[in-house]
């Protein structure tokens, strides 16, 4: 704290208990300093970024400033050294009247973070206002005739300066008629009456000069003077005499025009017109007074003609002299002290400054978002106010200072679920009844990235037909991000993964922006019948957030694959060609030989048949061949005009659109039965182990075939119930219809169903059936090796429309 001597002496030694006075209020966020009035330029006040604990180098950073309501420049701080100056001339009964206290409240704030800190600078009164009166010169009227001891009230001086130098002293020039007699009433006022001590004598007397000093209590001592002529008359023994000699009146300063402030009552004891009493307001009343008050002259009624304002001024002494019509005239005085009551008739006042705005959503409690002050002219209850928030806000009011607050956040923020809040802060007065004001702040949630991107499912099947063009578009993913601007702008890559011996992205692509997946390469389902992999979506924020969607791609079944022949060890010929011995004397229906062929592709276009070709030399009529099983039987009994060697072409063909084929052809040779019976003992041992090799593997291969079917039916029952909850995502091709196919020993059975997803090229209508076919199973050891090396599901296929 720092106190200024006057004129331009200042203290530069700060006594150690006002040192720690002031470290005690910088710690609790408040700073006491004291200027004296009228101080020049410069005038050191305090050290208020030491003070506060706050370092230089961080004043111009924090953008360090330094605020107040009400003449702001009369006090600046030195950026440089942190240092509270005099900046302007400070007055101190312009800036508080006569108010015993006056302070200067400087709000000094900082960003980064924001922070508040209130400072309080005292101006202390300087005695700079010297003592004036109302004039430079009063003149009045004695009777000669006037007793001794008889009093005359003089209107003293005022002084625009406080305590003791406002305190007044009196002296009045030596008189041998007149003394000065000096009265303390109430609220340390003085009243002051000529008192007549030696009789007058007009004929010896007609005029007394005296000379009235004021001097207050100030060092040095200011004084004022008025110069007091009193004229002797020699008229009018009586005076008029007021029944109080001050009336004291209280009024509410809204009291309406017109309205009766007090009735004067005054007598005099002469008759006639002497004692005919004129009522008046004296002539050292103000005119400001004279324009609010007005006496009847007659009646003595005082009433209100102007507006009173207790903000204004809080009491008014009003002289009043009664005059008689004597000639010469008397007059008698009397005071009338009016004190104003307060009534709740201003608004409070709310100011809303110092916005952080935006707020980040994950800015911690407790951020100040503004600062707010309030206030209300009134006084007491009617001036003290409450401030209020909106309700149901994140937000809270913390009062920092008498009335000034913090809006802070009291709880957490979700820029995706509300992106603004509009704040209405309310002041109330304590008045009866109170009013209140209130202003409006709109409080903007800035966007953290805090959501990472998602995708409406966690997985996605894509079905393609095999031999699609390379670049080819087969699926679009799409997730969503909550947040805003870059922490929402999404962007999709392939995680990278090998599939075997390449990597997935030889295989597909995904387009950074749109999220469109291309097949890079035509897809072979005999090579490759599913692709799994997945695709991160990731979002522009810092740090960035991602999350993985897996993709299921299955690749549908065309008709790229012949028929083929499986042949028994050692067949030879042309082409390859199946050879078996024939006894001439087996009847009708005696199969005498099997053609086994299996086709890569899977469902119609897997599923074979056969047909007998006629043949060159062969026996008319004699054989055919089994549509689906492709068993060679006899029709008839065969004689001795056949052909001993009888040659056989079978077509195979499958049910794919177009149907490729292959062709058979079987060499029968007809022998005697005894030769069958030798070839057939030759052979019946190995036969017999075929059979049952061949049995084991059929059963194996049943079970794994009925096991990976009601797998895949299991999917498509599950993927329908998501494309029924939610829309499919497009792929750039056509439909295709799903066939599913289970084999059994007797046969091989499917059924096709209608589905709607994405596939590369079109079908044709959906087909709904039920067919038996060969299981196209091979025999024999030497083609289990074979069946190993094919994946199970040949043997069934997929298309959806």
């Amino acid at each position: 704290m720092v106190f200024s001597l006057r004129g331009s002496r200042e203290v530069r030694r700060l006594p150690l208990a006002l040192l720690l006075l002031a470290a005690w209020a910088a710690a609790s966020g408040q700073l006491h300093y004291s200027v004296p009035e009228e101080a020049k330029h410069g005038t050191f006040v305090g050290r208020v970024a030491q003070d506060l604990g706050l370092e230089l180098a961080e004043l111009v950073p924090r953008l360090f400033r330094v605020a107040s309501r009400s003449r702001g420049d009369l006090l600046e701080v030195n950026l440089q050294n942190g240092i509270l100056f005099v900046n302007s001339r400070i007055d101190r009964e312009e800036l508080c009247g006569r108010s015993a206290e006056c302070g200067i409240h400087l709000e000094v704030m900082v960003d980064r973070p924001l922070q508040v800190f209130h400072v309080e600078v005292e101006v202390r009164d300087v005695n700079d206002n010297p003592p004036v009166f109302p004039m430079t010169v009063k003149t009045l009227r004695f009777s000669e005739s006037r007793p001794l001891d008889s009093r005359f009230p003089l209107e003293g001086a005022s002084d625009a300066d406080i305590g003791v130098n406002a305190l007044l002293s009196y002296k009045l020039s030596s008189s041998e008629f007149f003394f000065l007699d000096i009265q303390s009433n109430d609220e340390l006022s003085q009243s002051l009456s000529l008192v007549l001590r030696k009789s007058l004598d007009r004929e010896e007397t007609a005029e007394v000069n005296l000379l009235l000093v004021a001097t207050d209590g100030g060092k040095p001592e200011l004084t004022g003077t008025v110069q007091i002529l009193i004229r002797i008359l020699d008229v009018n023994d009586n005076e008029p005499n007021f029944d109080q000699s001050v009336y004291k009146v209280q009024l509410l300063e809204n009291i309406a025009n017109g309205t009766l402030v007090v009735k004067l009552n005054a007598s005099d004891a002469d008759e006639g017109s002497n004692s005919e009493i004129v009522y008046a307001l004296s002539n050292d009343v103000p005119s400001s007074i004279q324009a609010k008050f007005k006496i009847d002259s007659s009646s003595g009624e005082m009433r209100i003609i102007g507006q009173l304002d207790y903000e204004e001024k809080k009491s008014y002494e009003i002289q009043v002299i009664a005059s008689d019509k004597g000639s010469p005239s008397m007059s008698g005085h009397c005071k009338i002290s009016v004190k104003l009551v307060d009534v709740n008739d201003n608004t409070p006042e709310v100011l809303i400054k110092s916005l952080a705005l935006p707020i980040r959503e994950d800015a911690p409690l407790g951020t100040a978002i503004a600062l707010i002050s309030v206030s209300d002219r009134d006084s007491g209850a009617n001036g003290q106010v409450t401030c209020t928030l909106t309700p149901h806000v994140p937000f809270k009011l913390v009062s920092t200072f008498k009335n000034y607050y913090s809006l802070v956040l009291d709880s957490a923020l979700d820029r995706e679920s509300v992106s603004a809040y509009e704040l209405v802060v309310t002041a109330r007065d304590g008045g009866s009844p109170p009013l209140w004001a209130s202003a409006s702040v709109s409080v903007e949630v800035a966007d953290v990235n805090d959501n990472a991107p998602a995708f409406a499912q966690p997985e996605y099947t894509v079905f393609v037909k095999e031999n699609n063009p390379p670049g080819c578009h087969i699926f679009t993913l799409s997730a969503r991000d909550a947040d805003a601007q870059e922490n929402a702008r999404v962007s999709y890559s392939l995680v990278e993964r090998r599939v075997g011996e390449r990597a997935v992205s030889s295989y597909v692509s995904v387009h950074a922006e749109s999220g469109k997946v291309y097949a890079l390469q035509p897809l072979d389902r005999e090579e490759l019948e599913l692709l799994q992999f997945q695709v991160s979506a990731r979002d522009a924020g810092f740090p960035p957030l991602g999350s993985n969607v897996t993709l299921q791609v299955f690749v549908l079944d065309e008709n790229d694959n012949a028929p083929r022949l499986l042949l028994p060890p050692g067949a030879g010929g042309a082409g390859g060609a199946l050879s078996e011995l024939v006894p001439r004397s087996v009847g009708a229906g005696h199969v005498v030989a099997k053609v086994r062929a299996v086709d890569a592709d899977a469902g119609y276009n897997a599923w074979l048949s056969y047909e007998l070709q006629a043949a060159a030399g062969g026996a008319r009529g004699a054989f055919r061949v089994a549509l689906y099983t492709g068993e060679v039987s006899t029709t008839r009994a065969l004689d001795e005009a056949d052909a001993p060697r009888q040659r056989l072409l079978v077509l195979v063909k499958d049910h794919g659109e177009p149907a490729l084929a292959a062709t058979a052809t079987v060499l029968l040779s007809l022998v005697e039965s005894g030769q069958a019976l030798k070839a057939s003992s030759r052979a019946s041992a190995g036969a017999a182990g075929a059979e049952a090799a061949l049995l084991d593997v059929n059963v194996y291969l049943i079970v794994a075939i009925c096991a990976v079917s009601s797998l895949l039916v299991l999917t498509l029952l599950l993927y329908t119930a998501l494309r029924c909850s939610a829309p499919p995502a497009g792929g750039a091709c056509g439909p295709a219809k799903p066939t599913l196919v289970c084999p059994s020993a007797a046969g091989s059975w499917s059924s096709s169903q209608q589905r709607r997803p994405r596939v590369c090229s079109g079908e044709g209508p959906p087909k709904a059936d039920l067919m038996a076919f060969s299981p196209s199973l091979p025999q024999g050891p030497d083609t289990v090796e074979e069946r190993q090396q094919r994946p199970e599901s040949e043997h069934f296929g997929k298309e959806l429309e």
